[in-house]
């Protein structure tokens, strides 16, 4: 019997086909940050209305919140607006803070290779020595 057929978005099936990589988790994350920016932005826009009268404006809020700008022109004073722009600052907030580790993480990978320093060698060296140090003094205590 042949496997159901997958439901899933054709994108989303080709993101999680193969092994995590940065680049798909990347991908990801930007792809969910633009689709909460843009469903936080028509969100706003259906449920405040008198802060937000056009979905423009919805969407120029969402923009400017997830980008952690905030000119503070539109800004929502309903709870429902309020709880909207906090999952669209939240998911901003995480989403630079994933680019900037991404981007420390290639500077410091890059430097490890100038420097000749890209595998932790000694560290496993020393651990390796603790470890037949430590079963040595077990294998003695163990003779007592």
């Amino acid at each position: 019997m042949a496997p159901p057929p997958d439901r899933r978005p054709r994108p989303l099936v080709r993101l999680t086909a193969g092994p995590l990589t940065a680049r798909r988790a990347g991908t990801a994350i930007a792809v969910a940050t633009l689709a909460v920016t843009v469903a936080g932005g028509v969100l706003v826009a259906v449920f405040d209305r008198r802060d937000f009268p056009t979905l423009g404006e919805g969407l120029w809020f969402a923009v400017q919140t997830v980008t952690t700008v905030g000119y503070g022109d539109v800004t929502p004073r309903t709870t429902v607006g309020r709880l909207i722009g906090t999952v669209v600052m939240v998911t901003g907030i995480g989403f630079l803070s994933v680019v900037t580790a991404a981007i420390t993480a290639a500077f410091v990978e890059s430097a490890r290779q100038r420097l000749g320093t890209a595998r932790p060698e000694p560290v496993a060296d020393e651990l390796r020595a603790i470890r037949e140090r430590l079963e040595r003094i077990e294998r003695r205590l163990d003779e007592r």
